[in-house]
């Protein structure tokens, strides 16, 4: 009893049909079946058990017999001894799909980057045009065509100048049929046979991309580093411990990959909170750390080893500035090198703009002339909480004075120093002097934090409640601002201060005590959604 394995189709049927008969023993050796080399639908069908006796008066008839069932089955390979040319390549049944854009296996383990060993022979489907049609085919091609980086998708044929060749996906076209009813009308009105013939494509280190490479080097198993944080012409990364003995490999293929950056570097410890800098290692190109950088619309130069800088909180800045109305009085106390004091005086506040290290303060100066609003915000070099018991103190005293009534706008306080900022709120207590104000006018606060708490907002909320002594209940609102590792979130809680806390001899009556004017709460669910947090 012999039983045969199918693949889903295939027009590429070879028949071998001996001219001498062979005993049976020889018969069942000559013959191989070879399944389909590409896509995904493999399925695999029993065909009909053929039993075939070894009567060598009946071989010739029971050959010719089998190869006609076989050859009316779609998608079986039979070869004999003379191994007939196929239109469609044969490869080992082991080989799976996922292999064939993948860089060889060899290069595994490596740590100085040879871009030769990347090179690959793969077996790509190709349908032959003429090359007058190619543009109006390619337009309804677009599904079957080959998408892959630095890879043409059509090329000439070398066998006819008048005729072009199209570039197929293997995991889409297997066979003829693999075409759509659309796709094959447009061939039959372009008078193209369907017929598909087979191209080695040469792969180079320029075909793949760098999460296939490093996926290709790095230990089996082990995370890959295909992200990173761009600023300027520099990639931030944050390698981990397995992935160090191919940090400059790493480096290399990041400047690679990725036009227009020129220097790859890695964080060697956390970021400095008095500073918040960081010391970097370059891990491949060049060590100018001087760059550029454009969000929002804004121009930001500095020398990035030397301040803080984060491209992930461009949509931060952006819901902050978006909260501030023309008018509106900012107090930046963490200010870096202006992300939220540029767009806030753009956009006509008064902006009061701090930070303790001298070259953040150096590149805020720079950036205010940059943006052209250093008219437009005043810049300080303080430690934050002088810089509330200071400058802070003396405009509030005048912004919540007696004519405050007659104002119109608000005053946001902004504190971005996730790792510290919850501590300065102290800071508010019994600041000011005199009479209080009505509390409609209020400051606002947008303090940030980080929590590894189940519940983070609840824990955001609890920190600040015991800086402040007093219930955020009914008064405040949290945003996700990030996800800034495993378990770990980055927080704004945006709350209005409270007479009691912000002027001094007031006594605070938990029973008759007055909370200001609620905050429109952000609906978030659990996972807190993004929506944006507007303040009533």
């Amino acid at each position: 009893m012999m039983t045969f394995l199918l693949a889903a189709s295939s027009d590429d049927v070879i028949q071998s049909q001996p001219t001498h008969p062979q005993p049976f023993s020889e018969l069942h050796q000559s013959m191989r079946i070879f399944w389909r080399p590409f896509g995904f639908l493999r399925r695999l069908l029993k065909v009909e058990s053929c039993r075939i006796t070894e009567s060598e008066s009946l071989i010739p008839l029971a050959w010719t017999s089998l190869v006609q069932k076989l050859s009316k089955a779609p998608g079986i390979f039979l070869l004999d001894q003379r191994k007939r040319f196929s239109t469609m390549p044969e490869i080992e049944t082991s080989q799976s799909d996922s292999e064939l854009f993948s860089p060889p296996s060899d290069v595994r383990g490596m740590t100085t980057l040879d871009r030769t060993a990347f090179n690959k022979i793969v077996t790509i489907p190709v349908l032959k045009v003429r090359k007058e049609i190619v543009n109006k085919l390619m337009r309804s091609l677009k599904r079957a065509a080959l998408q892959r980086p630095g890879i043409k998708r059509v090329i000439e044929d070398p066998e006819d100048e008048e005729s072009r060749l199209i570039m197929l996906d293997p995991y889409k076209i297997l066979t003829n049929d693999s075409f759509e009813e659309a796709e094959l009308s447009i061939l039959k009105q372009l008078n193209v046979s369907p017929q598909i013939s087979k191209y080695n494509l040469e792969l180079t280190y320029e075909n793949f991309k760098s999460e296939e490479i490093l996926r290709a080097v790095l230990p089996e198993g082990q995370d890959v580093t295909s992200g990173f944080s761009r600023v300027g012409h520099i990639a931030h990364l944050n390698l981990r411990d397995h992935q160090l003995p191919f940090k400059h490999l790493i480096g290399q293929v990041m400047i690679d990959k990725n036009p227009g950056i020129t220097s790859a570097v890695n964080k060697i410890n956390h970021i400095d909170n008095t500073y918040r800098n960081f010391q970097m290692e370059v891990l491949y190109g060049e060590e100018n750390m001087m760059t550029k950088v454009r969000e929002n619309n804004y121009t930001y130069e500095f020398d990035f080893s030397k301040v803080y800088w984060n491209p992930r909180l461009s949509t931060e800045h952006g819901r902050i500035t978006e909260l501030l109305k023309p008018g509106d009085v900012l107090f930046d106390v963490f200010a870096g090198v202006g992300p939220f004091a540029i767009p806030a005086a753009k956009k006509n506040c008064t902006v009061f703009a701090n930070d303790l290290n001298p070259e953040s303060y150096k590149w805020l100066l720079h950036n205010c002339k940059l943006n052209k609003v250093d008219n437009k915000v005043k810049v300080f070099n303080l430690d934050g909480k002088d810089f509330l018991q200071g400058p802070v103190r003396e405009e509030l005293m005048q912004q919540l004075g007696p004519l405050s009534k007659e104002r119109k706008h608000a005053v946001h306080i902004v504190m971005n120093l996730p790792a510290k900022a919850i501590e300065f709120l102290s800071a508010f207590k019994s600041l000011l002097d005199g009479q209080p104000c009505g509390s409609e006018l209020l400051p606002i606060v947008h303090c940030y934090s980080f929590s590894k708490d189940a519940n983070p907002a609840k824990d955001v909320q609890q920190q600040a409640e015991a800086v402040l002594g007093i219930s955020l209940d009914s008064c405040s609102s949290v945003h996700l601002v990030r996800n800034v590792a495993p378990n770990k979130e980055m927080l704004c809680i945006t709350f209005r201060i409270s007479a009691v806390i912000l002027y001094k001899n007031q006594t605070l009556d938990l029973e008759n005590h007055e909370d200001p004017p609620p905050l429109k709460r952000q609906r978030t669910d659990k996972a807190f959604s993004e929506e944006k947090t507007t303040i009533a």
